[in-house]
Parts: C-alpha cells; sequence; structure tokens
C-alpha cells in the first residue's frame, strides 16, 4: 500500500492507496507545533480505526508547502513505517513540463492537482483549489503546466473583514440564495459567498480565453462543495485530486528509479 500525504497550511490530507484505488482518506487540522511524537499518535489512531495494518505501507509521497513540517513527518514516516518519503520538490519527476519562469516557485500540491487534473480530465484543464488560498492553475493541451492565479481564500477573506473591522462579526461561510442581506452578518454572507463566486468565474473565464479551446475545469479542496453547486463554469468536483496527483507522481518516480537500476546491472 502507499500513503499519500498532502501538507496544507491549514489542513493536512492522507490517502491510502491499494493499488490505483483510493481506500481510505483522512484529514486533521496543520500545527506548525506538534512534535513528530504527537503526529505519530494521530496516525496510530487513524490506522487502528480503520483497521488497517501499518505494515502494509510499503511507500510513502508528500507535498507540502509548510517547510516546518517537512523534517517532522519524514522522521515520522521513518520511524513508523522505515522508508523515507518521496517528497514533491525541484528535480523530481512529474511528467509534465513546468513552464513557470521560476519552476521552484511552483507549491507542490500545484503540480499534484495538475498531472492528476490532466491525467483524470484531459487538457487543457484549469484546476481551482479552494484551500486556504484559492489557486488557479492551468494546462495547456499539450499536458504543459502553464502557471495561474492566486487569490485569498474565502475564509481568510471573512477571518480579515472581523480582524480589520471595528464592528463586523466573526461568521462561518455558508450557502445562501438572497444577495440582498437584511442584517449586518447576513451582508457579510451575501458580499463573500455572491462576491468570491464572481471572482472565481472571472478567474476562469479569462484563463480558458487565453488557453483557447474547450478546456476542462475541475474545483477542489475543502470549500469547493460550497459552491460547486451554483457555479456552471465549474465541470467536474473532484475531493480527492491531490492524492490522486500524488499517486502519479510516485509511481512515475518508482519506474524512474527500476529503470536506473537496471541499467547499473
Amino acid at each position: 500500500m502507499l500513503l499519500a500525504i498532502d501538507i496544507g497550511n491549514t489542513r493536512i490530507a492522507l490517502g491510502v492507496f491499494n493499488d490505483k484505488e483510493l481506500i481510505k482518506r483522512w484529514q486533521f487540522r496543520a500545527e506548525k507545533e506538534k512534535t513528530c511524537d504527537e503526529y505519530q499518535v494521530t496516525l496510530m489512531n487513524l490506522f487502528s480505526f480503520s483497521d488497517l495494518d501499518i505494515s502494509g505501507i510499503k511507500g510513502v509521497i508528500i507535498s507540502s508547502v509548510v517547510p516546518p513540517l517537512n523534517p517532522v513527518f519524514q522522521k515520522l514516516i521513518q520511524r513508523l513505517f522505515q522508508v523515507r518519503a518521496l517528497e514533491v520538490s525541484p528535480g523530481i519527476k512529474t511528467g509534465m513540463p513546468i513552464l513557470y519562469d521560476n519552476p521552484h516557485e511552483v507549491g507542490a500540491d500545484r503540480i499534484a492537482l495538475a498531472v492528476a487534473a490532466r491525467q483524470h480530465y484531459g487538457s487543457p484543464c484549469i484546476v481551482v483549489d479552494f484551500g486556504t488560498a484559492t489557486t488557479f492553475d492551468a494546462v495547456s493541451s499539450k499536458g504543459e503546466y502553464l502557471g495561474g492565479a492566486i487569490a485569498p481564500g474565502i475564509q481568510i477573506s471573512a477571518e480579515a473583514l472581523y480582524q480589520k473591522t471595528a464592528k463586523l462579526p466573526r461568521i462561518d461561510i455558508q450557502k445562501i440564495k438572497k444577495a440582498i442581506g437584511k442584517s449586518t452578518v447576513a451582508s457579510m454572507h451575501s458580499g463573500l459567498y455572491f462576491g468570491y463566486i464572481g471572482l472565481v468565474s472571472k478567474i476562469i473565464e479569462e484563463m480558458k480565453n487565453e488557453l483557447g479551446g474547450d478546456a476542462q475545469v475541475i474545483g477542489t479542496g475543502g470549500f469547493a462543495s460550497l459552491i460547486f453547486d451554483e457555479m456552471e463554469c465549474i465541470d467536474h468536483h473532484d475531493s480527492d485530486l491531490v492524492l490522486k496527483g500524488l499517486l502519479m507522481i510516485y509511481h512515475i518516480n518508482k519506474m524512474k528509479r527500476q529503470k536506473e537500476t537496471n541499467k547499473k546491472k
């Protein structure tokens, strides 16, 4: 079995694959202050509650946008599974040309998303990841990673209203039906919800124009389900897209290592 780990700013997503089938998926909060021992307890409990044998994990791959947690998880993986985790980092094989001005600047999760989107939905395509930040990633018809856009996440926007104003309250993000709010809270819900739909729709429209052709748009991330039904411009909702991309990248690099080993024999 393969364990895929995506370390984000807010959440950590884990997926266990048996061959190419995702058999278990978990999420928990990303906390920079937690020690290796604390994360070990979390993982051991997740495996135990799911009746999964830790000894069945033969490989691990990590994508991370939180550098301080990388050594913590490498130590954890070595301790629990006796393997070194493959990290999605500069120099790793992805099977996709990265046409960013500086490829090292592209987040590991964004590369994994683009790789999976092309494989499962074809290209050209656009991936919209509704996470702490909302990222947009464009893949050309030739399967090249072109770049994208980064916008504040909807939760960040809500927190900014609360923290930077004297009287506006902290609110939860909700799906609403009416744009005209009859209270301060309702007005905030309207501005965040419909404003966000407008932001996402416009960026997708501009990217489609630049890509040319009929690009497929895939939504993923924690807040995707909140607005997916309201947006005709998003063709697919795939909450497991980043894990699928990590699976593909792992096998691409496993094949590379096997070829290098065979050449040495």
